[in-house]
């Protein structure tokens, strides 16, 4: 099995079976555990190079073997040595003609003269890959200067600010329909049934205390009549009830313990007293509002 599958396809995999494991068992959070734990990124380098020793020590370990033979125990080796399928005989041939190199029977034709204590060298050509890495980077500067310099094409400052546009759009588009980001600014009045339902429920919840149940007033001001003492309106009505009313008298702020969704709906609920007659309704307070 060690034979079908060439090194530099088994280390990685052999690798990222232990990171997914890792990943797995390691609470990290959001975040991957080799970041959260920088400990762990140490382990992983660490068992990377262990996998790369190994591979390397094995193969060693076999090429010194296979030279100690003579050329009949070569050939018994060759003979019963597994083959590797045809996707990575393929493969493996891809790889060794990206390389370029000459096989080592045939190294006599590039050794130059130098001689170093022994060590001959090699007059080796580039790898392919290499030159045809270089060559599209040669075409790709050339239609980034006539794309970017000539043409004046799109640069990162346009691109930065076409962004801001578009996210400015996307924001836009998620506040209309996400009701917790509503405020003072952005609350129109709610008029389907449920909204005005769950407003019922908070009123009589939290505020029938202050302003009856059917609006006429108590200790807060009624809110059947066209009086208002902070403002009428979804807007100010919204704000008042958010923010608070007068310091020192008026009812608390509400936010703190109301959703802006909600708040939106128990002030939609609050206008629909207007023009309503309660049982004992309170003497006006504040100013006629009008739209």
């Amino acid at each position: 099995m060690r034979h079908l599958i060439p090194s530099w396809v088994r280390v990685p995999l052999v690798f990222f079976i232990i990171f997914g494991l890792v990943e797995y068992f390691v609470s990290s959070g959001k975040q991957p555990a080799f970041i959260e734990y920088p400990m762990v990124l140490l382990f992983l380098v660490f068992v990377l190079f262990v996998l790369i020793a190994i591979e390397a020590i094995v193969n060693s370990l076999e090429n010194i073997l296979y030279q100690s033979l003579d050329e009949a125990g070569k050939a018994r080796y060759d003979a019963k040595k597994p083959q590797s399928s045809k996707l990575m005989a393929w493969i493996n041939s891809v790889y060794q003609k990206s390389l370029g190199s000459k096989p080592v029977t045939e190294e006599h034709e590039i050794i130059l003269d130098h001689n170093y204590d022994g060590i001959k060298e090699l007059d080796n050509d580039l790898p392919p890959w290499w030159l045809y890495a270089f060559y599209a980077s040669i075409v790709f500067a050339a239609v980034y200067l006539v794309r970017f310099h000539i043409f004046d094409g799109e640069n990162q400052y346009d691109e930065l600010e076409t962004e801001y546009a578009e996210a400015k759009i996307a924001l836009e588009e998620y506040k209309k329909t996400a009701k917790d980001l509503v405020d003072f600014n952005t609350v129109e009045v709610l008029t389907s049934a449920s909204d005005l339902s769950a407003g019922k429920a908070i009123y009589e919840e939290n505020c029938v205390a202050c302003h009856m149940s059917d609006g006429g007033g108590g200790i807060g001001p009624n809110l059947t009549d066209e009086h208002w003492i902070l403002g009428g309106g979804i807007k100010n009505v919204f704000k008042t009830i958010s923010e608070g009313g007068r310091n020192g008298k008026g009812m608390i702020a509400w936010k703190q313990s109301l959703k802006p969704s909600e708040i939106a709906q128990v002030s939609s609920y609050v206008l629909q007293f207007q023009g309503t007659t309660p049982a004992k309704p309170k003497e006006a307070e504040g100013d006629v509002w009008k739209e």
